[in-house]
């Protein structure tokens, strides 16, 4: 029996290139992400912390930039748990749109993003994450009830 003829290994099954190409980009945006939140690009996500996060702005920063560099990593390495882990990459997207929108309300400038158009227009793509990490990972796949 050939590997790609091999039944999938308990219940996993194998995902199309398709989904393969944008989990690994998926993952590697996230890593690089986070090593940014963490270097050079500090201060930019300072400006997307909503003021009702308790913690201090830069505490928040380095945290979700740890955060996303294990999502990320987990994103490209943890096959046997890629549904779990595109469920909580997803979640994490949803988690920081509340900085994204902040940004939008209160005019923040960060990463070019200088006019309300170009913040709220970055607003959009949020979702799109979610559906990328979702999709990617064949995170609903198995999930309707019969």
């Amino acid at each position: 029996m050939t590997p790609s003829s091999a039944p999938a290994r308990r219940g996993r099954t194998r995902l199309s290139p398709a989904r393969h190409i944008v989990r690994t980009a998926l993952g590697g945006f996230l890593t690089f992400a986070g090593v940014s939140h963490l270097t050079f690009a500090r201060d930019e996500f300072q400006a997307q912390v909503p003021d009702f996060v308790p913690l201090d702005m830069d505490t928040t920063v380095v945290a979700s930039g740890v955060v996303e560099i294990l999502l990320g990593l987990s994103l490209v390495s943890i096959r046997s748990k890629r549904r779990a882990v595109g469920l909580v990459a997803a979640g994490f997207f949803v988690a920081v749109f509340p900085g994204n929108l902040v940004q939008w309300i209160h005019h923040r400038d960060g990463f070019g993003l200088d006019t309300d158009t170009k913040r709220i227009v970055r607003l959009f793509f949020q979702p799109v994450l979610v559906a990328a990490a979702l999709w990617s990972t064949g995170a609903l796949k198995g999930r309707r009830s019969k």
